[in-house]
């Protein structure tokens, strides 16, 4: 027995010692790509040293001899840095990631290659001016250098992610830096989406009054510049076919409805700052990843330094500050998408109709290749209103006739898009002016531009306009027939007719991703806009004093009050509020009215450490499922977020809008107060199932919780608990400080979508600009950079944004040295 238990025991070491030799040998591959930040190397393809100067956060400073080695240095800055997501996005454009990923991603690959958008992207090189050019080319020869220096020293493949899934690397392509264009245009576009829900709601619906309740346009003229204080101050006076759904891949960029991009950004004029100096606000919203999206990075060029926010894989800083000029970016919302029903020849499925009658389609095959199966090819298909999309996709199916086809006509589908040479314009631009010069050359994604420079402010559309005709069947807002001539694009718009906003009198102007601008259509700018309520509270904030201050405009950004909790609660709760007897302790009635007293006492604040933000969206949540499911039965699972308008509409009654109260299905008729009676008992029954009995202990931020997803490992066990960042915060859907929920599944209230990137720049002292990511500087979980700014931005601080040179030179970790070979 002794001499069993021995060996046992020999046997328990040995597997012990052969279990921490395992991890000790994961940890030495996996730890032999971090990066070694001070160091001299020799390289080739520049004309002088480059240094890459980091400072404590990890934020690259680099200098060089020219232009072009400055971007040979923020090549190879990226690639230590975020070489695996780089790549990984670059295969997701190229519809190429099922070659790594298996069939996962299949469905992701095909509908890449359907749209084309590599293709173009590499057509699009030759469009570039010879500034962009160079840059795109030395910017490449960078992470190239990168790629060499991993392949030659072993540095454990550049990232421990090529570890788990082997692939080749190619060489960086300047093609690549324009392609990572299109696909952040693939992630900030939602107006597709928008079509189909609508026609598929006017299918169920076809009250046109109900149809806008549900759907309804933003009222009002539009929010841009806001007038001169004085104005609103008196006493201050101063100058259908069957198809199956797809299941959505963490690594697919096409998101859900009411998840494409969004943004804040705002600017004040000399006359509305107390220091005297402009100032700039930006916090551009994309969905959450580890790491984020954004890059942090200084480059110090001919013209001037220029700091911001980049994007591995692009060579241009897409949100900053120069000397003399800061810009911030927003979702536009413009509509530049439309859907169309093309018909097929009866007599041969090739041929699709025209206004000239039925024409071949533009066909191509393409292989797909998928890891450890055989490879699939698949037919492409073009129309002379763009590429051909399968009804598995967007819901399509749902809307298209048997014997038709549904065709995407899109901005971004352009052959010479010189997006990346606009974008490296405003880089170069001295003044507000060169700025929204250069802004003609933007193609997509259709953003607004925010501008400051150290006299003036302004607010400018820029992205391609498409140019529709008076008599558009639908007007943008409908899929249409694509053999029509009238439903189709005639070009574009001139560059002149983009909203524009130059140096208001009012000294203050803004974009949430609100209505700019009321123009009727095809002047219009969309008839679908991504924000009616951020704005009002935007407005509140900014009128609310004469001048501002950088710390003004950093609580702006970090504001948690709702609007629309503070207008749409007195309207539902109206009959509800201290009527009726106690009731007894442990009813559902009790429990309803502690969360009556609770939101009664509430000022509309999100903030993560208290209950009622959790009671009211549970309740808002709950009431317009009430309302709409009986009338869409399971589209309203496409209704994945509230809308305020539409709850206002109902309980204001407007057009007739409160019909929306009562039950088709019972006898008696319901009044909108008996539905936001009974959906907080919903509510309240869904809070105690998932969140426990005592109301007044609720968390709004375990619920809201921020969702920084690896989305690769993410979902590995025990993996999961190193790459993946989570963390409790404020805000919400209708907040600044916006934390879209996801909308779905058993924790509906999950932070998926935000800011990522922040930013407050000061022209009267340019060193006390600030800015902050949502994650870290590296991509690398092993590294103290893959998550230390996180914890700044949960807690809504930032870190110095300073070009002077000596500053940054003072605070360095580690200096990189290129040298020329």
């Amino acid at each position: 027995m002794a001499s069993l238990f021995k060996w046992l025991f020999r046997l328990a070491t040995a597997l012990v010692v052969l279990c921490l030799l395992a991890v000790a040998a994961v940890y030495y591959l996996a730890s032999r790509s971090l990066p070694d930040y001070d160091k001299e190397l020799a390289v080739r393809g520049i004309d002088g040293p480059v240094e890459i100067v980091r400072n404590n956060a990890n934020v690259p400073h680099i200098f060089g001899a020219g232009d072009a080695d400055v971007f040979f240095g923020l090549g190879y800055a990226h690639a230590q840095d975020r070489l695996w997501q780089m790549v990984t996005l670059r295969r997701t454009v190229q519809g190429r990631l099922s070659e790594v990923f298996g069939r996962r991603t299949l469905s992701t690959d095909t509908l890449m290659r359907r749209l084309d958008l590599y293709p173009r992207a590499t057509r699009s090189v030759a469009a570039q001016d010879d500034r962009t050019l160079a840059a795109l080319t030395a910017y490449a020869a960078g992470v190239n250098a990168r790629l060499d220096e991993i392949n030659r020293s072993a540095l454990g493949r550049g990232a421990p992610e090529f570890f788990l899934f082997e692939a080749p690397i190619a060489p960086w392509q300047p093609a690549d830096s324009i392609a990572l264009i299109k696909l952040l245009a693939v992630q900030l576009s939602g107006q597709m989406q928008e079509e189909v829900l609508r026609a598929r709601t006017s299918l169920l619906i076809p009250d046109e009054d109900r149809l806008r309740d549900i759907l309804p346009d933003v009222p009002g003229s539009g929010t841009a510049a806001l007038p001169e204080y004085a104005a609103l101050v008196p006493e201050i006076r101063k100058g259908h076919q069957d198809y199956a759904r797809l299941p959505r891949d963490p690594l697919s960029p096409f998101a859900p409805r009411g998840l494409a991009g969004a943004s804040n950004a705002w600017a004040a004029a000399p006359s509305r700052s107390a220091s005297g100096g402009t100032l700039l606000a930006n916090d551009p919203h994309l969905g959450f990843t580890a790491p984020a999206i954004w890059y942090l990075a200084r480059l110090e060029l001919e013209t001037g330094g220029v700091i911001g926010a980049t994007v591995p894989g692009v060579p241009v800083v897409m949100a900053g500050k120069s000397p003399n000029l800061g810009w911030g970016v927003t979702s536009s919302y413009l509509d530049d998408q439309d859907l169309y029903i093309e018909q097929l020849n009866p007599d041969n499925p090739q041929q699709y109709r025209t206004p000239g009658g039925f024409k071949d389609f533009e066909t191509r095959r393409s292989i797909v290749r998928i890891k450890d199966e055989a490879p699939v090819t698949v037919t492409l298909r073009w129309t002379d209103n763009g590429p051909v999309l399968p009804g598995s996709h967007f819901d399509l199916g749902a809307i298209t006739p048997a014997g038709h086809v549904a065709t995407l006509a899109w901005t971004a589908l352009s052959d010479a898009d010189t997006s990346l040479s606009a974008a490296m314009g405003l880089m170069y631009a001295q003044d507000i002016d060169a700025a929204v010069a250069t802004g003609k050359d933007f193609v997509a994604p259709s953003q607004m531009l925010t501008l400051a420079d150290k006299e003036g402010i302004a607010l400018q559309l820029v992205g391609r306009m498409p140019r529709r005709s008076e008599r558009h069947e639908s007007q943008g807002r409908l899929p249409t027939k694509g053999w029509a001539a009238e439903n189709r694009w005639q070009g574009s718009l001139p560059y002149e007719d983009n909203p524009s906003f130059l140096r208001p009198e009012g000294g203050i102007v803004g974009n949430t991703n609100n209505k700019v601008i009321d123009r009727p259509f095809p002047e219009h700018v969309s008839f679908n806009w991504g924000d009616s309520q951020r704005i009002e509270r935007w407005t509140r904030l900014m009128q609310g004093r004469e001048v501002h201050t950088r710390d003004s405009f950093t609580e702006a950004q970090l504001d948690t009050v709702s609007f629309a909790a503070r207008s749409l609660l007195p309207l539902i709760g109206a009959d509800l509020w201290f009527t009726g007897e106690a009731a007894p302790a442990g009813t559902l009635a009790r429990q309803r009215q502690v969360a009556l007293t609770l939101l009664a006492d509430w000022n509309g604040e999100m903030n993560e450490h208290l209950p009622e933000p959790l009671i009211y969206a549970a309740w808002l949540r709950a009431l317009q499922e009430r309302l709409i499911r009986d009338d869409l039965g399971p589209l309203a699972d496409e209704y994945t977020h509230v809308e305020p308008l539409f709850i206002e509409r109902v309980y204001r009654d407007i057009d007739g809008a409160s019909a929306w109260c009562d039950i088709l299905q019972s006898s008696p008729e319901e009044s909108c107060t008996d539905i936001a009676r009974l959906a907080l008992d919903d509510a309240v029954v869904w809070l105690e199932e998932t969140h426990g009995r005592d109301l007044s202990a609720l968390r709004w931020g375990d619920a809201h919780e921020a969702t920084h997803d690896h989305p690769v490992l993410g979902e590995v066990p025990v993996l999961r608990h190193f790459v993946n960042i989570r963390q409790s915060t404020s805000g919400g859907d209708h907040t600044l400080l916006r934390g879209r929920t996801r909308g779905t599944g058993a924790n509906p209230y999950l932070n998926v979508h935000g800011a990522g990137y922040r930013g407050v720049y000061d022209f009267a002292d340019p060193d006390s600009s600030v800015f902050i990511t949502s994650t870290g500087q590296s991509g690398h979980f092993l590294s103290r950079h893959y998550d230390d700014l996180g914890s700044l931005w949960r807690r809504g601080e930032y870190i110095p944004m300073s070009l002077d040179e000596d500053l940054a030179r003072a605070a360095a970790t580690g200096v990189t040295r290129l040298m020329p070979q």
